[in-house]
């Protein structure tokens, strides 16, 4: 089956969408099957093997110059250069507003798609299809649902969207672009042959958005490549290291652990507990960072490699990321459960729901360090049922939450809604 699999860079940043959407198209090629993984915006940015194609769809510099000048909407002398990978990856280490409150009116353009102002950028990708000439086309979310229109008409090749976190950022867009751009998206929602959300939550955050689609939603949960975890190391009895990983900002809630370890600290005197911090971030939130590290004190790393990353998990004796919103992936949770650490996350967004599959973990009321500390204090004052809930969360990820399982599901979606003349290449079963 030739895949033509359309995501979205993150401006430079590392982000879940990325390494999930990279992640699930190695997959899918190891099964047999031709992936282009186009990026949009901007180049993908992993910390595996980036296999996404080096040409960018909507990049990121042109809609911006669309968006203020109506001389680059009719002009594409300059195309060539301003969507040139390197020139975008340059573009990213400024810092780039994501805030949606700033982004309504290129979000209501974008949304508009071929009738909007970045007509030609639509053009544009409609060439690249015809070149790769795909069976099924998959968008990473549905703020890419412009692009099914246009792929349906041309193509005649059916449109999957997965949702995974954009009810976040399309929320907290203002008046009257949010109004604008939920009626928008609601229309171009009709062109989607299949909704494939990353968790449960997710179809529910996105229904009120996208109205009725549930009839037209499978989860498939997330997976990860699960190559070089090894289980945790042997504990020490008077230590407790409790770690965050992830792309560190305000609403990952590194306050709310910050304030939950320190709680642990005056409950168990007797114990060596330290926090750990590692995870990208922007040079604009590193002072936000020391802030909270003079304050509360823990060690913070840095931005990890991949090797790196697995040998910090390992070290650790919890794992918490208490985000405070509903979190649409989690592989932060998956990564540390491949290495055999009990997580502690919040009952939000999809944490629940891997919790509860994997057995791995405990939840916690969303934003309250006293709730996580009592749950971390709960591991550290027994580190057998730990030991035996971080193997119990190991098992489950590398049985059941790898990519190539995640590749798996996807196909079959594929197969249900392709054309019974398309996907024949069964050659993975």
């Amino acid at each position: 089956m030739r895949i033509a699999y359309i995501g979205a860079g993150a401006a430079g940043t590392i982000c879940a969408n990325c390494l999930k959407d990279n992640a699930l198209a190695a997959a899918l090629t190891r099964l047999g099957h031709e992936v282009v993984l186009l990026p949009a915006y901007t180049p993908l940015l992993t910390d595996e093997e980036d296999v996404s194609d080096r040409r960018i769809v909507f990049g990121g510099i042109n809609l911006y110059l669309q968006s203020r000048f109506s001389f680059f909407r009719n002009s594409g002398a300059l195309d060539r250069l301003l969507d040139h990978p390197r020139l975008l990856g340059w573009a990213s280490n400024f810092a780039v507003d994501t805030d949606p409150a700033n982004l309504g009116a290129m979000t209501r353009d974008t949304f508009q798609g071929a009738n909007g102002p970045y007509s030609r950028e639509m053009a544009k990708l409609m060439e690249m299809l015809t070149e790769i000439r795909p069976e099924i086309v998959h968008l990473t979310n549905s703020m890419l649902a412009c692009m099914a229109e246009p792929v349906k008409t041309q193509f005649g090749v059916p449109v999957v969207c997965s949702l995974q976190g954009e009810a976040e950022f399309l929320n907290g867009l203002t008046e009257p672009h949010r109004s604008e751009c939920r009626d928008l998206i609601r229309r171009h929602a009709d062109n989607i042959d299949l909704f494939v959300p990353s968790c449960d939550d997710q179809a529910e955050a996105m229904a009120p958005i996208l109205g009725d689609i549930l009839n037209r939603t499978e989860t498939v949960l997330p997976g990860i490549s699960i190559e070089g975890f090894g289980p945790r190391q042997p504990r020490a009895s008077d230590r407790f290291h409790v770690g965050f990983l992830a792309r560190v900002a305000k609403n990952k809630g590194l306050a709310v652990l910050a304030s939950a370890v320190r709680k642990l600290r005056r409950a168990r005197p007797d114990l060596d507990v330290r926090l750990r911090v590692a995870g990208w971030r922007a040079r604009q939130t590193q002072p936000y960072i020391d802030s909270l590290r003079e304050r509360f004190g823990f060690e913070d790393l840095g931005y990890l490699s991949r090797d790196r990353k697995i040998e910090f998990l390992r070290g650790l004796d919890a794992f918490s990321v208490p985000t405070d919103y509903r979190a649409a992936k989690g592989l932060y949770v998956l990564e540390a459960l491949a290495a055999g650490v009990p997580v502690v996350q919040p009952r939000i967004g999809v944490f629940p729901e891997l919790v509860s599959a994997t057995g791995g973990g405990l939840t916690f009321a969303p934003g309250d360090s006293h709730d996580l500390a009592g749950m971390l204090k709960q591991l550290a004052d027994d580190p057998r049922e730990a030991v035996r809930m971080g193997i119990r969360g190991r098992d489950a990820v590398l049985q059941r939450f790898d990519s190539g399982r995640m590749a798996r599901e996807t196909l079959e979606l594929y197969r249900r809604v392709a054309p019974s003349d398309q996907g024949a290449d069964r050659s993975e079963d």
